[in-house]
């Protein structure tokens, strides 16, 4: 039998399978942007492409490129 191989084996291996795919991150203060991954470094600052802006699940404006501090965020989860 193969033996089974992790295609996550380090935290950055499953954000980097995510890139130019659309995800959802959220930030401390609640609020979620949606939009592409297009990239990110160490720090897990991140670049969306085609993003909006949520707010309690509604969306607040479309704002195109963001760039998200890494520091500001708790989650990022496929859209």
């Amino acid at each position: 039998m193969a033996e089974r191989v992790d295609q996550y084996s380090r935290p950055l291996d499953a954000l980097n399978n995510s890139r130019n795919k659309r995800v959802i991150i959220e930030l401390k203060n609640g609020t979620q942007y949606v939009g592409t991954l297009k990239s990110f470094d160490i720090h897990i600052n991140a670049v969306l492409e085609d993003a909006e802006e949520r707010k309690d699940n509604d969306i607040k404006r479309k704002l195109g490129v963001v760039f998200i501090r890494g520091d500001t965020i708790t989650i990022i989860s496929p859209a």
